[in-house]
């Protein structure tokens, strides 16, 4: 078994799925959490059948007791050198005006609670490490604004604050504090979430453009991240495909 563990949220699917396959390809056992324990039985397997280590953790992040509970159970593990909170998503696209609360309230419990409950719970575990790294999975709607993204856009800030912050706390702690902010990324379920379930709205986000990043690019650009040398932090990383030079500013094949 490997000698560090990885802890990946938001393993079932998408970036989380495809991080946890690099770090465990990087030689982490990874220790997979997200809700959907079904793709996690059958990643592990995967994982497993190709060599690599990993167990499979039923967890929703915004559930703070659940969360300390899974903390409190990785003892068995090898100690935790990594967390990487990805779990987050989307929901709608309204204007301020007319968004509905309870999709904000949402976006906020899972991208900015979710963050900071699994950092409290790790943190102990990631310090005793005596070489941890924190890697907050954000987005550049953390960094500009768009029209119709007003509740992603406040709780993807709400998650680049917590990194930026902790970075500062932890100075002089033996934890790294990365922050990686994709821009345009298209998987299986991000904006088919987004947009309830609406193919054709969720494809439209994508039309004409030729190369959006994909799930397996931010992967790559987390393991390297995570592999630095112990003194060397990477604090922001923005990732962007080369189509995309802005949030709003797109270039579409006709």
């Amino acid at each position: 078994m490997s000698s560090r563990t990885a802890v990946v949220t938001g393993a079932s699917s998408g970036i989380g799925a495809a991080t946890a396959r690099r770090l465990a390809e990087a030689g982490f056992h990874v220790a997979l959490a997200a809700r959907r324990t079904d793709r996690l039985d059958a990643l592990a397997k995967e994982l497993t059948d190709a060599g690599r280590s990993a167990s499979v953790h039923a967890l929703d992040v915004t559930d703070r007791a659940a969360v300390d509970a899974f903390a409190g159970s990785l003892g068995e593990l090898p100690p935790v050198h990594v967390l990487v909170a990805n779990a987050g998503g989307a929901l709608g696209t309204d204007p301020v005006a007319t968004a509905d609360p309870a999709d904000w309230r949402a976006m906020y419990e899972v991208n900015v609670l979710g963050v900071l409950n699994v950092t409290q719970a790790l943190l102990p575990a990631l310090t005793a490490s005596g070489d941890g790294t924190v890697v907050v999975m954000s987005s550049t709607a953390g960094l500009n604004t768009y029209e119709g993204g007003g509740g992603y856009v406040a709780a993807k800030h709400g998650a680049h604050v917590i990194a930026e912050t902790l970075r500062l706390e932890l100075n002089g702690q033996p934890v790294r504090v990365i922050e990686i902010a994709p821009g345009m990324v298209k998987t299986e379920e991000f904006s088919l979430t987004r947009f309830r379930g609406d193919a054709e709205r969720a494809e439209a986000v994508y039309a004409g453009v030729a190369e959006p990043l994909t799930a397996e690019d931010v992967a790559d650009t987390v393991a390297w991240a995570v592999t630095r040398p112990s003194h060397v932090n990477v604090d922001l990383l923005v990732l962007r495909p080369r189509a995309q030079a802005s949030n709003y500013k797109v270039h579409r094949e006709r």
